[in-house]
């Protein structure tokens, strides 16, 4: 597999525009590519063309087509490479997004898009669809997707908008405490956190994580952490 694949923890940094932070990996990734193909699904309290115009406000370089507006998404992104286009991926309610892909039979044609490296930007649910599963997402069940079974562009969950924050006097669960509960029936699969303005780059058989901030990996009881530029490639080993 060829995949060129940018996985953001965040659309925001702090109290940054939207996609401000992310703007240089965006640019970087798409290389000359000016024309996205823009996946929607995952809104749920805005529409899908306010989806749309936000990302193209955010990114006035580029050409977005959102994929709910054309006739048929399948051949859609059957077609993004040979168009020029690359994949883009918005986040949201990550059970909506895994849901809509399936009711419109895109998994298979997104996985084989990707590893025919047209090239994937996501960011926080976009992100989260990569891993095996999305087990690990922070999101509220809202709908029930056929399967949680995702894109598995990569061998491991990954767990974006990670935060170790725990506010005072708040007695609910922490992020790490979730995990765990993840990590140990799941002993043997790693869980990727990546902190806000941080993402992963999986390019020419490499995985790196960009960005200023550290990110952690949960893997049984143990909690590793790596740091920006590190090379996580041996992690594309872990499904073996």
């Amino acid at each position: 597999m060829t995949a060129h694949v940018l996985m953001l923890s965040s659309s925001r940094q702090g109290d940054e525009a939207y996609l401000e932070h992310a703007r240089a990996l965006i640019f970087a990734h798409l290389g000359e590519i000016r024309d996205l193909l823009f996946v929607p699904y995952a809104a749920v309290t805005q529409t899908y063309d306010s989806y749309v115009d936000a990302v193209a406000t955010a990114l006035p370089e580029c050409k977005v087509t959102g994929l709910h507006s054309v006739e048929d998404p399948v051949a859609a992104v059957n077609n993004a490479k040979k168009n020029g286009q690359a994949i883009v991926v918005g986040g949201g309610n990550t059970f909506h997004l895994l849901s809509t892909l399936y009711a419109n039979a895109l998994i298979v044609p997104i996985k084989h898009a990707i590893a025919d490296c047209t090239p994937y930007i996501g960011w926080s649910a976009g992100s989260n669809i990569c891993g095996q599963s999305i087990r690990t997402t922070n999101d509220m069940p809202i709908i029930e997707p056929p399967s949680f079974d995702a894109l598995d562009i990569v061998p491991f969950q990954l767990n974006p908008h990670y935060t170790d924050y725990q506010p005072p006097g708040h007695n609910g669960e922490t992020r790490d405490q979730r995990l765990a509960e993840f990590t140990t029936l799941n002993p043997t699969t790693p869980v990727v956190a990546i902190r806000e303005g941080t993402a992963l780059r999986l390019t020419h058989n490499q995985l790196t994580l960009v960005g200023e901030k550290d990110g952690f990996i949960f893997l049984g009881e143990e909690k590793t952490s790596i740091h920006s530029g590190d090379d996580l490639t041996y992690l594309l080993d872990s499904g073996e």
